[in-house]
């Protein structure tokens, strides 16, 4: 488990997160929720050690982050940022084998070449493998860059705990791909040791995959649990000022706006 205890950020005299506690729990899609300028993307960047809170606490698995070096951080968690525009000309699979730097020096070993490979095949670019990075599409440089933060944490190590922090991952993707990664996302979480948190902006994709759901707003939680508890009509005014319907059929809830 992935928790947050009373954490602050500011930055240029603005307070961008004010005393958040979370648990973000193994097993389960935790997805933040909110409208622009809320904090979301500041509170991974907490999550994942790039940035460092005025004040607070972050724990994995009831370690202080601070006591856990870079170097098993890293091995054990990995970040999908907003920005991964690469500015040199690799082939695909040398960007899917950056995911595997922390587990190797000088050259990569056997099993680095197979989580490298099975990571490409589970996100179906393998046949890019060869491909100049650069050159594909927006929405296939997404598709790679999962692989390489999954290659990262692609092994379960026995008796610990895998972390993935993906920040607004569903860029560039159609809705076909954008459905596609949170179903890859719900088979990964089967092997029950991987906490996934994630940022996303389409509320009826955080009602659909969602199973614990924290809405940010103006740098606070405004609201966290489960998907109908927190996906409320009350809620959606509150932080994005607008009239919304909740509806569910079957097990499934979605929303209707305006």
């Amino acid at each position: 488990m992935l928790t947050v205890r009373n954490i602050t950020y500011s930055a240029a005299g603005k307070t961008i997160l004010h005393e958040v506690s979370a648990e973000f729990k193994t097993g389960l899609i935790n997805l933040v929720i909110g409208p622009n300028g809320a904090g979301k993307s500041t509170l991974i960047r907490i999550l994942s050690n790039q940035l460092s809170p005025d004040n607070g606490e972050v724990s994995y698995d009831g370690r202080n982050l601070k006591e856990i070096s870079i170097g098993e951080l890293a091995r054990m968690r990995a970040v999908l940022s907003q920005n991964t525009e690469l500015a040199f000309p690799l082939l695909v699979r040398e960007v899917v084998m950056m995911g595997r730097y922390p587990h190797f020096t000088g050259k990569p070993g056997l099993s680095d070449d197979h989580a490298c490979d099975e990571a490409m095949r589970f996100f179906e670019v393998d046949q890019l493998a060869a491909r100049n990075y650069l050159t594909l599409s927006g929405g296939e440089k997404q598709r790679v860059q999962f692989a390489r933060v999954l290659a990262q944490v692609w092994k379960a190590v026995p008796g610990k705990s895998r972390y993935l922090l993906l920040d607004e991952p569903l860029t560039f993707l159609d809705v076909h791909y954008q459905f596609d990664f949170m179903q890859k996302l719900m088979t990964l979480l089967k092997a029950g040791d991987l906490t996934v948190v994630g940022v996303v902006h389409d509320l009826n994709l955080a009602a659909r995959f969602a199973g614990h759901l924290i809405l940010l707003n103006e740098g606070s939680i405004l609201d966290s649990g489960e998907i109908e508890h927190v996906l409320c009509s009350e809620n959606i005014r509150k932080a994005y000022h607008i009239e919304s319907t909740v509806r569910k059929e079957g097990d499934r809830l979605y929303m209707v706006f305006g």
